[in-house]
């Protein structure tokens, strides 16, 4: 293990970094001053701090900024950990919050190996990360437009016969026989239909990119693997791989599901033992997708036409994965709504245990992987 003279704690903002440092041997962390938060003025922070060509631990939060800091620092050959903002130590009677204290705090804190890392992905990890999170802001924008569409025509008494798919060739078609009395709302109801038109387009535009990206993407063989399960398809695989990168780096199924945010909360002390809601930590964008696909298992357990082609694509051990999950998770909805839970709560069950499922296909492909290599 790598020892370090100095650990240094960083605020970061856009413009500037607040920067301290804690002798690795003790005493209090003293205050550095403030830095522009370019890489020239890093490269400068970094000669100062370690004349002698000592290696130096740096930290700071995650944020906005993104991991250009992690990145440089460690190309110069210093050790950095990008933290979880959330988990980090607060004190309960502190009420005075400055870029100092902040900075002081983190480098005390480090030092004392009470930060917790955050996973920080490659270039190609993320770029593929923006690519999924681009599709998934413009769909909410679509939603949103389609919504304010739907409020104009509600307010005005033109109301889509009932029963009958919206956002469908009919529904457009009757979309364009709309009529109204005064010019101005016949332009504002034609600027909304536009707004929806061409945010589906982007949104399709993103989705082909998508097909596309998979082609030359490292971790292309579990994105394959995961769409063999039910109701996993590219998005949904896609942005698994994207927002997490290797599975098999949690060791254990329980550690993702923690990591998702997908275990009860609990408050427990003495002989009482109160466990609540799940957590809702860790990555928002992988536990949403995970429960839409949630749903696809309150029907019967089938193997359809479509499921089987993106099954066939895959190894016979990750097909027999996908259908005993199949198996286990259509049981498992019935028989928890059977016991009366909601369905909301179901599905964030059966969340769960998917999650399980996609460590064991990652394993799975791994498995292959370092097989065929080693008989390569």
């Amino acid at each position: 293990m790598t020892k370090f003279s100095k650990v240094v704690g960083l605020d970061t903002h856009k413009d500037t970094i607040a920067v301290a440092i804690a002798d690795a041997a003790g005493g209090k962390p003293r205050y550095y001053g403030e830095i522009a938060n370019t890489p020239e003025a890093i490269v400068k922070l970094v000669k100062k701090l370690g004349p002698g060509g000592e290696v130096l631990s740096f930290c700071y939060e995650a944020g906005p900024c993104g991991y250009g800091i992690y990145r440089q620092l460690t190309q110069l050959g210093h050790d950095c950990t990008v933290v979880a903002p959330s988990l980090v130590p607060r004190k309960a009677g502190d009420r005075v919050k400055t870029d100092r204290r902040d900075s002081e705090s983190l480098a005390r804190l480090h030092r004392a190996g009470e930060l917790t890392a955050v996973w920080v992905p490659g270039p190609e990890q993320e770029a593929v990360r923006d690519l999924t999170r681009a599709r998934e802001d413009l769909k909410a924008l679509e939603r949103q437009a389609k919504q304010r569409l739907n409020a104009f025509l509600l307010r005005h008494g033109r109301i889509y016969a009932s029963g009958r798919a919206k956002w469908t060739k009919t529904h457009a078609h009757w979309l364009t026989t709309l009529k109204f009395e005064a010019p101005v709302q016949q332009i504002v109801l034609q600027e909304y239909i536009d707004t929806v038109t061409q945010l589906s387009v982007r949104v399709a535009a993103l989705e082909q990119e998508m097909v596309r990206v998979l082609e030359g993407f490292s971790l292309a063989p579990v994105v394959t693997a995961l769409m063999a399960l039910r109701g996993v398809q590219l998005i949904t695989a896609l942005t698994v791989v994207a927002e997490i990168g290797d599975l098999t780096r949690f060791t254990s199924p329980r550690q993702l599901m923690s990591y998702l945010g997908l275990v009860p909360s609990e408050h427990s002390s003495g002989a009482s033992t109160r466990r609540g809601g799940i957590t809702k930590t860790g990555n928002g964008h992988v536990r949403r997708v995970l429960t839409e696909a949630a749903w696809c298992y309150r029907f019967p357990a089938r193997k359809t036409a479509h499921l089987q082609r993106r099954a066939d694509q895959c190894s016979d051990t990750v097909q027999a994965i996908a259908w005993k999950a199949q198996k286990r998770l259509c049981g498992r909805y019935q028989h928890l709504l059977r016991a009366g839970k909601l369905k909301v709560q179901v599905c964030t069950a059966i969340a769960r245990e998917l999650a399980g499922f996609l460590w064991a296909m990652a394993g799975a492909v791994r498995d292959q992987t370092v097989t065929g290599v080693l008989r390569a």
